[in-house]
């Protein structure tokens, strides 16, 4: 029991937050994030991980936001579809979108029990998602609230869970019980709803199933 409980005070109580974003390009700066979503996946600490609602009734955030350069690549603002004309015009100020969402952020990282959680961002995959929401928090906000490290990818997780190489890693070469039943729109809000369902189906999965083993 010494062992079970010292070891329960090392585990910080984390809330994974899956966010997806919507960009014009292929970095910020001299790009623009257009828009993002963010949806609580679940809570993990000593007693294991518990997933938010998979049904689409998630705590989320959603913010358009108007560009901050001139710069846009077409292949890039065609995905989204967003009109960025109008989020020229009409488009939240980066600076208060970024300080709705961290008062956002600070709400939900009280969780169901009243205890204060780490927030960790997770996405899939996470690394452009990341580099555009940690530069736009640093650069109007002044810090993260992830920090400088907060981030965790979902292609890794699957890749280290299911003991295959990263490279070619896609949603169709996943076993269809991990991929959510929620669409893929590329709307943000919807986007990291449907990451939130599969963050929390790979973290119940056992791995794959070994067929013919000794």
């Amino acid at each position: 029991m010494a062992t079970r409980s010292g070891a329960a005070r090392k585990i910080t109580p984390t809330v994974y937050v899956s966010v997806d974003v919507e960009a014009d390009g292929p970095i910020p700066g001299p790009y623009s994030m257009l828009s993002f979503g963010a949806v609580v996946a679940g809570w993990h600490d000593a007693d294991g991980f518990r997933p938010s609602p998979r049904d689409g009734r998630a705590p989320g955030f959603y913010c358009e936001l108007r560009p901050v350069s001139d710069a846009w690549v077409p292949e890039a603002l065609a995905v989204s579809g967003l009109d960025r004309a109008a989020l020229l015009a009409g488009g939240t100020d980066p600076a208060l979108a970024m300080d709705r969402f961290t008062r956002w952020l600070d709400q939900v990282r009280t969780g169901p029990d009243g205890r204060r959680y780490r927030p960790v961002m997770v996405g899939y995959p996470a690394v452009y998602d990341w580099q555009f929401l940690h530069w736009y928090l640093v650069r109007f906000t002044g810090s993260s609230p992830f920090g400088h490290s907060g981030c965790l990818d979902m292609k890794t997780l699957y890749a280290a869970r299911a003991g295959v190489p990263f490279a070619g890693i896609g949603k169709r070469s996943m076993p269809a019980e991990l991929l959510p039943g929620l669409p893929h729109t590329h709307h943000a809000l919807d986007d990291a709803r449907e990451q939130a369902v599969l963050f929390a189906n790979l973290m119940a999965w056992d791995g794959p199933v070994t067929v013919g083993g000794p």
